[in-house]
Parts: structure tokens; C-alpha cells; sequence
């Protein structure tokens, strides 16, 4: 054999792709994550199947559950009922096509068996499952569709698979694909992960043996030129230099290989004894079998221990392999065809006979039970699962496993039918489902269970393996678990504990037995799995309300619905559904919950419709009372709308009650609102006489909306004002909060749009015009007639003003009205308006004889012709001379008044008129004097100030020039100068020049003005 070098890893990874698998590329491009994956996706699911106990057993076997890889199943191998049939059909839809034909085929047949056998069970007592089964999902599902599983070696969270194609696959115990490499070119015949995991140890029928590190480039590669069947590595390989490995295969030699100085040494340990087909090393200890048996090795004496021969007419060891498996350093099982030897290794006891002999093992090998079964193993392992109602996991695995469990192979009669003719009977016979069976030190069978694994009936003995791992460390589910399996599918095999407990009490209508179980569940145990769901009180009392409901109790079915659905909306929607269709929804009413969580509006609305027909009041309550955004309100809207509208009521009919229209109102009115349809709201808001409607219309700008209820609106308001007047509080006709509504938005509320509306209603239309006027005189100008005619039929009192602020109003029309009504005072406005003043005045003086008032008018006029018809008119009218005589003013002259009085007249108070005639004349005259006194004074002071200023001083500098010669001023001292108003000073002999004097600012030197206004002068 050639030796071998390291190799770099690069070069025996031929299959590139080594990436991991993702959890979101599952089969048939579906999205869910790994634990999601339903068993739609797979070939088929994993059930159980009865089959009749051998004679040797004292266990009953026991049908295993129904299990998928749904995540709500796949822990506990619980289907729900109402889900089987479909979960069956979707699992055949996806079968593979080989072998599809007899799958369905064997399946049918054994379900007629099953069902046989349940219904011969119905009367007894069915005992509890002892294991769970789970399909591993995720990418490895989508990689043994194109590839089939040949080897696997496990570690405390991997799984190192090796396929047929000579591809090596590393995944966890969820089934993610960790690293994929390609070592060989044919079938992995065997692999072994080291103690660290981080070697993967792989023999292949290529004839070469490939050790490969998985977290760096260090790769070793041996070709042994001969199939090999086995290969093991030494305890602690990564930790050890030698990098030790055994190999053995066809070419009937046990290899030990180590490395050295020089590379690679190489030893035979065994040969010439047909193929080795298996080997395992613990410790110093190497076990392998051959055709001949089973022997073991000691490293350290270098010296083979024992010999287990070969059982007696055992079949043929290519067909049904050995198994070997250390339960511990000092214990081994084998398992061969239907054998199963236990060998415990002990040390050689000191003798002084043994100490003399230097050629003698160290070791002494007994065994310590055999047993022969019914059936071939395809894989032997200690067994530390729990059993039913034994104790907690924990506690069993640190105890010596009391127990195997074995993979158990029915291998066909192909004998049987040789010498039929029926071709049929004549075709290969397909092969069993494999069992895993639990079997005592003592022999009993404890339990066994069917495993329908994907295509069972094509693969054989040697097909099959199984592993047991410690699986502490793997992410979600923690604990021993065992994992079983065959070229297309893998299985995890857990104990059944007390989750798994409750759930068969619930499978089995015990529900009161498994909610006190839960109880007794404490926080880790709910989470050791990473999935509460189906262990939880919830999942367990929503199982109770479906029993309940079946059996009719409702009102316990709804009173535990809050504590089932808790939040969950789906929950909540699923079983008020149920209730419904059974009429019972007001049993579950009351517990409906409108936050945390908040359903589904077609919940709430279905709800409403129920009262909307069996009872309005509790519909009015709870419009009022549930939060608007859980339902549709323009859908309850219309239900509510459609049924006033069919009500007697709203057609003045008398077939429905009163009260029931009215909430049917109430509740538009309070869904308009939450639906922010004020203006739809109104008019019921205005039929319920609510007194907050104003307050609405100005929060919601509902003005648009008002414009055609103005009737309604002001009649409202009347009767607002009404009932406060009878209530003894102060209101006024003119204080209405809808009149001043109106007119504070008449570009929302268009003043012609409410004068045709109140046009039937005039004292309405009075206030509301009235209103306009008083906020803008402009505003409804258009409509001044008629209010004049308004003013005149409901505020007569104040029409006079009305005329002399308005300038809109037709003059003519507004005489006629105030003539028909004989309003004089506001016939003499208008017709001094219309400039009729003569006829004003006559009205003044013949119809209402008011000499004040005539007088008023003739000032406001100012017109001559006026007073001299007042004039003419008062000369036979004593009252009026002497009340002109009283008011004489500017306008009229006395003595006017005075001539125009006739001789013999007599005119009452006379006297006192020309007395106070005479007395205002004097009073004028002295304000005269007073006034001239007043000026005279200001004059003079005026004078004597001037005169000051003109004739005071001036002082002169001694550079100061002439103005006129432009030489300087002092020359000599007996030179006159002259001194101007103007303050400008020159030689009196230069006075002939004067014309030439220009218009000289005032030095800005030399001169001193010391008085203002000082006159022309001469100073020296």
C-alpha cells in the first residue's frame, strides 16, 4: 500500500458547493422554515403499523402515532384528527415515483389490519407509546431525493452523512446543512466523527480513505487499492500527533496507520480472514468483525484480547451486517444477523502465574448474554430513553443503561413460494417495515414500533443504520436522542416524557387529567423543545372547548374561550364562527374581547347584525360602547339605515314601536359620528333634539351640511328658547344661536338659499334679515323691501331706524307699505327722502302737530323755501310761533318771525318766548365784547414786542466790511454807517449804490444779533 501525505483540503474537495443550506430553501420552493416543513413535502409520512407479537415477547406491541414534520406534531407524533386525512393525501401526492404503486398498495393492506386491530382494542385500556418519532426536515430532504444515505457517524450535534454519489454532508440535529464536500468517487462505505467533531473520518469502495478537518485546510488521503468497508479513529485524534486510524475491507486486512517522522507508518493488525465489515475503537481497545467473528485488540500490549466466533449457521455477512457499539470502555455490543452478544472487558486478574507469562493479554473478555431474536439487526445501541412513568430523563441517562434498542429487519420468506407457478407469488418479495425495538438485559421485548419510512418494501438489511446522540449541545431540542436511517430518509428517535404524556391524555379526551399535568410543568420543561404550543393550557382547553361544543355545553365552551384564545385573533374568530352556526352566539358574546386582541371587523359586525334583530337596546350599548375602528361602520350603517327605513315609522306609520325608531336613530347618529359623516348625522342629531347640535356644526364645519336644514335648524332653536323661557331663564327671539349661526357663514350658508327656505315662516326670515342687517347693511341688500315690510308687521318701533341706515330699500314701495300701515312718522322720513319736503311738513304740522319736529325736519332740509312755508304755515298756529320763537336760531331771523305775527292774535307764553329771545341776543352780544376785549389784548402785546425788537442795539466787529464797497466799515470813527432790518450794515456814503446791494446772506462773523426784530438803525 502506498503511503500517504497530508493534502491540502482545496484539493479533495472536488464538489464545490459547500455552502450552507439556508433554512428558506426547502423542497418544492417553499418558504417556510425548517421546522415548518409540512409532510406535504415529503414522500411519505412515518406511520405506525401493528404487526402480531412474536411468542418470545412478554412486551405488546404497540401502534406507533402518526407523525410529520409539522411543527405542531413533530415533537409529540400527535396528528390532529381533523387534519389526518388531508396531511394522508398530500403525503401520497408526493411520493417518489419508484416504488409508488406498492407503497399505497402495502399501505392500504396494512390499514385494513390496523383498523382490524383497533377495533378489537376498542373495549380495552390502550396503553401509552414509549418513544417519539421525528423526520428530520430542511435541505437534507431535497439532497437524498437526487442522492441516497449509505453511512453516518454522529457526534453530540452533528450528523456526517455519506451518500452513495460520495458526497459527504454535514448537518445538525434540525436538519441544516452545515458543509458538503465530495471525498470519493463511489459509495461511502463508513464514517466517524472524532471526539472533538472536528475530523470526519470517511471509507469508500473507491478504496480510499479520506480524513478531513471541518474547521480548517488540514485533509488526509490514503487509497488502500481495495474496497474498504470500515474505518475508525483514534480517542482524542485531533489532540493527538499520530493521527492514528484502523481501516479494514475486502481486502481482508485490519490496517493501523499513524504518523510518524517519515510520514505515514503503516500496520497489520489482521488478515487472512475474509473481508472486515466493521470496527470500532475505544479507548486502547479496537473491536472489528470479519467472516470468522469478532475480535478485539489492545493498542497499548499490542496483543489480541478475545475471539467471539461467529454465531452457528448465521446467514451470510455480506448480506446482514455486524454491528458493533461500545456502551462504555469496558462493554461492548454486537449485533449480527439475529444475534445479539454483550462482551464485557475486564482486567486479567493478578496471578503469579500470569505475572511469569509475559505472552498474556492484559485484559480478560466474558460474555455476558446472548440472545437470538425474530428478527435481522440492522443497528444495536444502549438504550437510556426513559420509559413511561419512569423517572425524568436526566436521572436515567447518568445510570448504567438497563435496556437495548435495536433496529429490527424482517427480512422476506424468498423461499416459500419457488415452486408456485403464479408469477406473481413468483416476484421478489418485498421487504417489511423496519422496527425499533426495545429489549431488556434480560431478553423481554419492552415495546416495538413500525417506522414507514419512505419506500421500505426496496431496501434491505444493510440498508438501515442507527446512532445514538448525546445532542446536548444542538440548538432547540436538547437530550439523548437516537437517529435511525435509510437511503432517503432520516429519523430522530426521542423518550416520550411528561409533555408527551399530557399530550396523549388529551389525545385520549382526558382533559381535566392533562390541564392538572401542565400545572405541574415547570418553565424549562415548556421550553426544552422551543415550541409551548402544543403542551400549553391554551392548546389543551381549546381540545376542551371542542368537546364541549360537541357535547353541547356551551356556556362552559365560552367561559374558557378567554383564558384558550387568550390573543391569539385567528383562535378567537375560529370559535365565535362555531358558535354561530350552532345559534349560540350570545353564549360567547359577553367574553369577546375588543382590545388585546382586536378581531376581525366581520366578527364585531356579525355581532352588531345579531342584535340589530334580537335586541336594539343592547345594539344601541354597544355601538356606544366598542371602539369605532374594530368594525366596518359603514357596513353597520347600512344594516341599521335599512331597517329604519323599513320600519312603519319613518312612513308615519304605527306598526313599530316609537322607542325602537328612536334608537335606530340613536345609533345612526352616533355611527355617522364615529364615521366623520357629521353632515349625516345632523338631521337625526336635529329629530333627537339634541342640544349639542351647534356645537357640532362649529367643530365639524358642518356649515355645507346646514343650508338645507335651516327650517329644521331655526324651529329647533326656537324651541331651545322656549323651553328656557318657561324655565324662567332670560332669552330673547333675537338671541337665537341659529339665526347668528347662519349669519356668521353666509359663503357656507348662501343668504338667498335661506330666504327660500324661510319664506314660509316670516317672523324666521324677520330675525334672520334682521341679523344680516345689524353684522353688514350691505349683506342683504337685495332683500330690503321686504324687510321693511318685515320691520313693519313684527318691529314697528324700529322700522324708522331701519330707514334712515338703509339706502337699499325702494322709496315708493317703502311709502306705500308705511301709508297702508298709516305709519306717519316714517311717511314724513321717506318723503323728505324722496325730496316731497312740502308734503313732509304738511304731515308734520296737520297730522301730527309736532312744532319740534317740524323744525328738526326744516334744519335737516336747510332749505329757505322750507322755512318760509313753515313760516306761512305757523302765522294762525299760536303753538307753533311760539315754539319757533323758543328755537330761533342761526336759521331764522326773530324779527322774520316776529312781523309775520297778526294783530289781536293771541299766542300763549308770548312773553317768556321774547324774553329768552332777548336774553340769548344779549348773552351773543357780551360773547362779542368778550371776544373783541380778547384780540384788542393780543394786539397790543403783539405790538410792543415788535417795537422792542426793532429799536434795541447791534454790535459790530472791527473786521466787518461793507456790503457795498466791500472795505472795511471802521475806517475812521466819524464814519457813519447804516444799519438795515435786514441786519446788513454799510457806509452812509455809499448810500447812492444802494440798487447795487445783492441779496448778502448774514455774515457768519462779525455781527452779534442781540434782540430780534430790531428796526433800521445807525450805530457806530
Amino acid at each position: 500500500m502506498a503511503g500517504a501525505a497530508p493534502v491540502d483540503g482545496p484539493e479533495l474537495d472536488p464538489w464545490q458547493d459547500t455552502r450552507p443550506l439556508s433554512s428558506n430553501i426547502l423542497p418544492n420552493g417553499s418558504n417556510l422554515s425548517a421546522d415548518d416543513y409540512h409532510p406535504n413535502d415529503m414522500p411519505l409520512s412515518l406511520n405506525g403499523a401493528h404487526h402480531s407479537p412474536n411468542e418470545n415477547t412478554k412486551a405488546e406491541l404497540r401502534q406507533m402515532h402518526s407523525y410529520s414534520d409539522d411543527k405542531n406534531a413533530s415533537d409529540t407524533g400527535y396528528v390532529d384528527p381533523e387534519n389526518a386525512g388531508h396531511e394522508s393525501e398530500s403525503s401520497e401526492e408526493d411520493d417518489d415515483e419508484e416504488g409508488e404503486e406498492d407503497d399505497v398498495e402495502g399501505e392500504d393492506e396494512e390499514g385494513e389490519d390496523d383498523y382490524e386491530d383497533e377495533d378489537e382494542d376498542e373495549e380495552e385500556e390502550e396503553d401509552e407509546p414509549t418513544l417519539k418519532y421525528e423526520r428530520m426536515s430542511g435541505a437534507i430532504n431535497d439532497l437524498l431525493k437526487k442522492d441516497s444515505a449509505s453511512a453516518l457517524a454522529v457526534s453530540n450535534n452533528l450528523l456526517a452523512l455519506g451518500t452513495h454519489n460520495g458526497i459527504v454532508h454535514i448537518v445538525d440535529l434540525t436538519g441544516k446543512r452545515i458543509k458538503s464536500y465530495k471525498p470519493h468517487q463511489a459509495s461511502v462505505s463508513d464514517t466517524e466523527f472524532d471526539s472533538t467533531a472536528d475530523f470526519v473520518a470517511t471509507a469508500s469502495i473507491d478504496g480510499q480513505v479520506v480524513i478531513q478537518s471541518l474547521s480548517t485546510h488540514e485533509s488526509y488521503m490514503f487509497d488502500m487499492k481495495r474496497p474498504i468497508r470500515t474505518v475508525a479513529l483514534e480517542p482524542n485524534f485531533a489532540k493527538k500527533s499520530t493521527r492514528s486510524f484502523v481501516c479494514g475491507g475486502m481486502a481482508g486486512t485490519l490496517v493501523l496507520r499513524e504518523k510518524g517522522w517519515l510520514g505515514h507508518k503503516e500496520t497489520v493488525l489482521h488478515s487472512g480472514e475474509g473481508p472486515v465489515w466493521h470496527v470500532r475503537w475505544r479507548e486502547r481497545l479496537i473491536a472489528w468483525a470479519n467472516d470468522s467473528g469478532v475480535k478485539i485488540y489492545d493498542t497499548q500490549s499490542q496483543m489480541r484480547i478475545t475471539f467471539i466466533e461467529r454465531p452457528a449457521d448465521s446467514p451470510r455477512a455480506d448480506l446482514f451486517k455486524c454491528t458493533l457499539h461500545w456502551q462504555d470502555d469496558t462493554t461492548l455490543l454486537i449485533g449480527w444477523a439475529d444475534h445479539i452478544t454483550i462482551a464485557r472487558i475486564r482486567e486479567r486478574p493478578y496471578t503469579a502465574t500470569a505475572s511469569g507469562s509475559s505472552n498474556q493479554p492484559p485484559f480478560i473478555v466474558e460474555i455476558t448474554a446472548a440472545f437470538k431474536l425474530d428478527c435481522m439487526i440492522s443497528g444495536i445501541v444502549s438504550n437510556s430513553l426513559s420509559m413511561p412513568g419512569s423517572q425524568d430523563e436526566s436521572s436515567v441517562q447518568d445510570k448504567t443503561p438497563s435496556s437495548f434498542l435495536i433496529l429490527a429487519y424482517q427480512a422476506p420468506d424468498t423461499y416459500g413460494d419457488e415452486m408456485t407457478e403464479d408469477r406473481a407469488r413468483q416476484a421478489r418479495k418485498t421487504a417489511e417495515r423496519p422496527e425499533l425495538r426495545i429489549i431488556s438485559h434480560t431478553g423481554e421485548e419492552l415495546s416495538a414500533d413500525a417506522l414507514g419510512v419512505t419506500n421500505y418494501q426496496a431496501w434491505s438489511c444493510n440498508d438501515y443504520l442507527l446512532a445514538v446522540v448525546d445532542g446536548s449541545n444542538s440548538p432547540g431540542k436538547s437530550g439523548r436522542c437516537h437517529v435511525v436511517i435509510s437511503p432517503k430518509d432520516i429519523v430522530i428517535v426521542r423518550p416520550r416524557d411528561r409533555k408527551d404524556h399530557i399530550l396523549w391524555l388529551v389525545d385520549h379526551q382526558r382533559y381535566e387529567e392533562a390541564l392538572e399535568e401542565v400545572e405541574k410543568l415547570d418553565e424549562d420543561e415548556c421550553s426544552a423543545d422551543g415550541d409551548q404550543t402544543e403542551i400549553s393550557p391554551i392548546a389543551i382547553g381549546e381540545r376542551y372547548i371542542r368537546y364541549l361544543v360537541a357535547e353541547g355545553n356551551f356556556a362552559k365552551a365560552a367561559s374558557l374561550c378567554p383564558t384558550v384564545c387568550s390573543t391569539d385573533v385567528e383562535r378567537w374568530e375560529n370559535w365565535i364562527f362555531v358558535f354561530a352556526q350552532s345559534q349560540q352566539l350570545q353564549a360567547i358574546i359577553p367574553f369577546v374581547p375588543t382590545e388585546a386582541p382586536q378581531l376581525g371587523h366581520l366578527v364585531y359586525e356579525m355581532i352588531l347584525a345579531h342584535f340589530l334583530v334580537h335586541d336594539m337596546q343592547s345594539l344601541m350599548r354597544t355601538i356606544k360602547e366598542w371602539p369605532k375602528s374594530i368594525y366596518d361602520v359603514s357596513a353597520v350603517i347600512v344594516a341599521v339605515q335599512a331597517e329604519l327605513d323599513r320600519s312603519p315609522s319613518s312612513s308615519s306609520s304605527r306598526s313599530l314601536p316609537a322607542p325602537d325608531a328612536v334608537i335606530l336613530m340613536e345609533c345612526l347618529a352616533e355611527l355617522y359620528t364615529a364615521n366623520r359623516q357629521y353632515g349625516k348625522a345632523l338631521p337625526f342629531f336635529l329629530r333627537l333634539r339634541r342640544q349639542n347640535v351647534f356645537e357640532l356644526i362649529r367643530e365639524h364645519n358642518l356649515f355645507t351640511d346646514v343650508k338645507d336644514q335651516v327650517l329644521l335648524l331655526i324651529e329647533f332653536d326656537q324651541e331651545l328658547l322656549e323651553t328656557r323661557k318657561q324655565e324662567g331663564t332670560e332669552a330673547e327671539a333675537s338671541s337665537s344661536e341659529a339665526i347668528a349661526l347662519l349669519v356668521d357663514h353666509i359663503h357656507s350658508i348662501p343668504i338667498v338659499r335661506v330666504v327660500q327656505q324661510l319664506r314660509d315662516r316670516p317672523f324666521y326670515l324677520f330675525l334672520y334679515l334682521d341679523a344680516l342687517f345689524k353684522k353688514d347693511p350691505q349683506l342683504g341688500f337685495e332683500f330690503a323691501d321686504l324687510q321693511v315690510t318685515l320691520f313693519a308687521e313684527f318691529a314697528i318701533h324700529r322700522l324708522i331706524d331701519y330707514l334712515r341706515a338703509s339706502t337699499s330699500y325702494n322709496l315708493e314701495a317703502a311709502y306705500n307699505e308705511c301709508k297702508n300701515r298709516d305709519l306717519v312718522t316714517e311717511m314724513v322720513f321717506l318723503l323728505g327722502r324722496m325730496g316731497n319736503n312740502k308734503k313732509a311738513l304738511t304731515l308734520i304740522i296737520e297730522r301730527l302737530g309736532d312744532v319740534h319736529m317740524a323744525i328738526e325736519f326744516a334744519k335737516e332740509q336747510s332749505d329757505d323755501d322750507l322755512w318760509e312755508d313753515l313760516l306761512k304755515y305757523s302765522e294762525t298756529r299760536p303753538t307753533f310761533i311760539r315754539g319757533l320763537l323758543e328755537n330761533v336760531g342761526a336759521e331764522i331771523d326773530p324779527i322774520r318771525l316776529i312781523r309775520r305775527i297778526k294783530n289781536g292774535l293771541e299766542i300763549p307764553g308770548l312773553k317768556e318766548a321774547l324774553i329768552k329771545i332777548l336774553h340769548d341776543f344779549h348773552l351773543q352780544i357780551s360773547l362779542l365784547e368778550g371776544c373783541q376785549t380778547i384780540l384788542n389784548g393780543d394786539s397790543s402785546d403783539l405790538a410792543k414786542t415788535r417795537s422792542k425788537g426793532q429799536n434795541s442795539g447791534f454790535f459790530m466787529k472791527s473786521r466787518m466790511i461793507c456790503v457795498l464797497c466791500m472795505q472795511p466799515l471802521q475806517q475812521s470813527p466819524q464814519d457813519l454807517l447804516l444799519l438795515f432790518l435786514c441786519h446788513h450794515v454799510v457806509h452812509a456814503s455809499c448810500i447812492d449804490g444802494m440798487a447795487d446791494i445783492y441779496n448778502h446772506e448774514e455774515p457768519s462773523e462779525g455781527i452779534s444779533v442781540l434782540a430780534s426784530g430790531v428796526s433800521a438803525k445807525i450805530a457806530l
